[in-house]
């Protein structure tokens, strides 16, 4: 995973971000660290792994995609099919281009991609504090040997306590380290908790960054 590469793609989108809301000079810290708290709270309930009360605890990693050429039918003319209410006209199937007539486009995977909007807002975050954030290996070989303790939620619950902590205390070598406590933490919780790699993380960041400045441009 080249981190050095996605500081610079976060700080190009923060930058644009700022420049086309005219958010210049506001203090923005706050409102981040509730972006990526909420986001993290999405990313559990897509996890499902804490819902003792369910019978359904796997976790949400496939949702087929409807093609957007002919909105899910397989049909070029699901147009018509929508004018003609009544289905009376009766109408020509011709079978959709994009998807082969399959009325879907592809698979996405919903836990990954909340796992990389919470990538999005550490990123914001160390690039807004200057914290410099790199890869433990060796706490995530621990992590594999060994487990979490007290679980997947206690590693879930720990990573909220340090990354509340990198906010509340006063002292910037307790926030960073606290911060950095975090990030590990939540990377291992990708990659031992739910079987991510690296590279998945990585594609997975690059195809949400892509999708935010689109956002941006149709003025999101």
């Amino acid at each position: 995973m080249n981190l050095e590469k996605m500081f610079k793609m976060q700080t190009e989108l923060d930058r644009r971000i700022i420049k086309e809301k005219g958010l210049e000079g506001q203090d923005l810290l706050p409102n981040t660290y509730a972006a990526l708290i909420t986001e993290l709270g999405e990313f559990a309930n897509e996890g499902r792994w804490f819902k003792h009360w369910s019978d359904d605890q796997q976790p949400k990693t496939e949702r087929l995609i409807d093609c957007s050429a002919c909105n899910g039918t397989g049909d070029m003319n699901y147009q018509r099919i929508a004018e003609d209410a009544e289905g009376s006209g009766g109408h020509e199937y011709i079978k959709c281009e994009e998807c082969h007539g399959e009325g879907t486009e592809g698979i996405k995977n919903p836990l990954l991609e909340e796992y990389a909007d919470c990538l999005h807002f550490f990123l914001s975050i160390a690039i807004k504090k200057g914290w410099h954030l790199y890869l433990l290996e060796e706490s995530i070989e621990d992590f594999q040997r060994e487990g979490f303790e007290g679980g997947l939620s206690g590693a879930f619950l720990k990573m909220q306590w340090h990354l509340l902590n990198s906010q509340m205390f006063s002292d910037e070598y307790t926030k960073e380290s606290n911060f950095r406590l975090a990030w590990w933490l939540f990377i291992a919780i990708g990659i031992v908790g739910f079987g991510f790699t690296l590279d998945q993380i990585e594609a997975a960041y690059m195809d949400k960054n892509a999708v935010n400045h689109q956002r941006q441009q149709e003025g999101y």
